[in-house]
C-alpha cells in the first residue's frame, strides 16, 4: 500500500482551524466544484453508493449508524444574487467535524514549499458548504462523509482512547495508512470506511484543485486569450500533473 507523505505541521487541537471565507466566497466556490470539469475524475457518487448498501457488506469492524435530520432550507434557486448574497441555508458541521475536516484535509494536501495546503485555502470551509447544501446529490455525500468522520474518531479511541485530532502525527498516520486506499489485501473491517474515506479525498482533492491556488499548481491558466491555436499545457506541467497525481495515489 502507498503510504501519505506525512507532514508533521498540520493543524491539531492546539492550533484549530479558524474559518475566514465569507459565504459569498464560499457559495461562489460551491459553484464552482458544482460545475467543474473536475467532477468526473473526482466524482463520489460510486463510492457513496458502495457506502450506502446493504449492511452485510460489513463482515467485521464497527460502523456508525447515523441518524440525521434532513436538510429542509431551500436552495438559492437559478439566479442568485452574489453581490449581496444571503445565506440561503446554514451551515451545518459541528466546531469538532470541521476541525477533523481541516486535519484530515491536509494530511490528504499538506504545504509544499509555496503550494499551500488544503486548509490553507479554506478547503475545509467548502466541504462544510458542500455538506450543508439541501440538493440531492450533496445530501447523498453528506450522509458518507460525516459517517466517515465518524468512523475516524470511533476507530481512534478505540486505538487510543483519544478522537484523532489529538493523536500523534504517528497515531494519525496508522490510522490513514489501514483505510486511505483499497487493495485486495485490504483487511475487510476496513473496506467499508476506505470506500467512504475515498469519496472524502476526492471532494478535498476537486476542492484544492478548484481553488486559485490549487489551478496555479498544476499549471492552469483560465480567462487570458491567447493568439492562435490552443499550444496545450507544456511538457513541465504535464511531468508535474502526472507526479501529484501519483503523490496522491490516483494515476491512471
Amino acid at each position: 500500500m502507498k503510504r501519505i507523505k506525512p507532514n508533521n505541521k498540520q493543524i491539531n487541537q492546539n492550533s484549530p482551524y479558524v474559518s475566514t471565507l465569507t459565504r459569498r466566497e464560499s457559495l461562489k466556490w460551491l459553484g464552482v466544484l458544482s460545475a467543474s470539469a473536475l467532477l468526473p475524475s473526482f466524482t463520489v457518487f460510486s463510492e457513496l453508493q458502495k457506502t450506502q448498501s446493504d449492511a452485510s457488506s460489513v463482515v467485521k469492524g464497527h460502523w456508525p449508524k447515523l441518524k440525521l435530520s434532513p436538510i429542509s432550507a431551500k436552495g438559492y434557486g437559478t439566479d442568485p444574487a452574489m453581490v449581496i448574497p444571503k445565506s440561503p441555508w446554514p451551515r451545518t458541521l459541528t466546531t469538532e467535524q470541521i476541525m477533523l475536516v481541516a486535519v484530515l484535509a491536509d494530511i490528504l494536501v499538506p504545504r509544499d514549499g509555496y503550494v499551500p495546503s488544503a486548509s490553507q485555502v479554506k478547503v475545509p470551509d467548502v466541504i462544510d458548504e458542500w455538506v450543508s447544501a439541501p440538493y440531492e446529490k450533496q445530501q447523498r455525500d453528506r450522509f458518507t462523509i460525516l459517517s466517515a468522520l465518524r468512523w475516524i474518531d470511533d476507530e481512534s479511541k478505540l486505538r487510543s482512547s483519544n478522537i484523532f485530532v489529538a493523536l500523534s502525527t504517528k497515531q494519525q498516520f496508522e490510522i490513514i495508512d489501514d483505510i486511505a486506499y483499497e487493495k485486495a489485501d485490504t483487511p475487510k473491517q476496513f473496506r467499508q470506511i476506505s470506500h467512504a474515506f475515498s469519496a472524502f479525498r476526492r471532494l478535498v482533492l476537486a476542492a484544492f484543485f478548484c481553488s486559485p491556488e490549487g489551478t496555479k499548481d498544476i499549471g492552469y491558466i483560465g480567462n487570458i486569450p491567447i493568439n492562435g491555436d490552443y499550444p496545450g499545457p507544456t511538457d513541465k506541467a504535464m511531468l508535474h500533473l502526472h507526479q501529484v497525481l501519483d503523490d496522491l495515489g490516483l494515476s491512471l
